[in-house]
């Protein structure tokens, strides 16, 4: 713009410019330039599109080593019984680190009883929590639920006997009912049974 305007002062003592023309042309590469600003913007929102929607399609297209559904459930009450028989674990990511190393222990049924798992950092209480969710599979050994390996039960019936509080809770774009009631089958659920749920969870 500084050296168009250096030109047209030029031009226009030299008498071969008008003011008018001047600022016509002005006017003109504004609209140019504004123009071609937007043609890259918008080739940039398309290229980051691109390289979003190849990542959507390795996701789509990815088979999980664990089945989201599928599998056994118990019918009736649970007891709430679990058990670890030997369970040797590593993460997939770091093969070469063994979190776990032959690890067995049961709980019982009893009621209302408080188990605490305890230990340094990095010993292996949240690769247990996980095994339990089954957001993985031990390499050798078996975790059992109500008698049952976990195998072999449908993970969505599985999670929903399972309540867990992560140490960072990841909250959900929505109401904090839907939070509340994130997986849960609601169908045959009323206000009062939700306001119960929640009551409970708070004491």
């Amino acid at each position: 713009m500084g050296c168009v305007m250096y030109c047209a002062v030029g031009l226009y003592q030299d008498g071969k410019l008008s003011i008018g023309n001047l600022a016509t042309f002005l006017l003109y590469l504004s609209m140019f330039v504004f123009t071609f600003g937007m043609v890259s913007y918008v080739f940039g929102n398309v290229a980051a599109v691109v390289g979003a929607s190849d990542k959507i399609v390795a996701l789509m297209d990815h088979e999980p080593m664990i089945n989201c559904c599928g599998g056994d459930k118990i019918e009736g009450e649970t007891n709430g019984g679990l058990e670890f028989r030997n369970v040797k674990f590593e993460y997939p990511s770091r093969p070469e680190v063994k979190v776990l190393k032959g690890v067995s222990f049961s709980v019982d049924n009893e009621k209302n009883r408080v188990v605490a798992l305890c230990g340094t950092s990095g010993c292996g209480k949240s690769s247990i929590i996980s095994l339990i969710e089954r957001f993985y599979d031990p390499v050798e050994g078996e975790v059992l639920f109500n008698g049952r390996n976990i195998k072999e039960l449908d993970p969505k019936w599985l999670h929903q006997q399972i309540g867990i509080v992560q140490q960072e809770p990841v909250l959900f774009a929505g109401t904090i009912r839907e939070n509340i009631t994130y997986g849960l089958e609601l169908a045959d659920k009323t206000d009062a049974q939700i306001e119960a749920m929640i009551d409970d969870a708070c004491h």
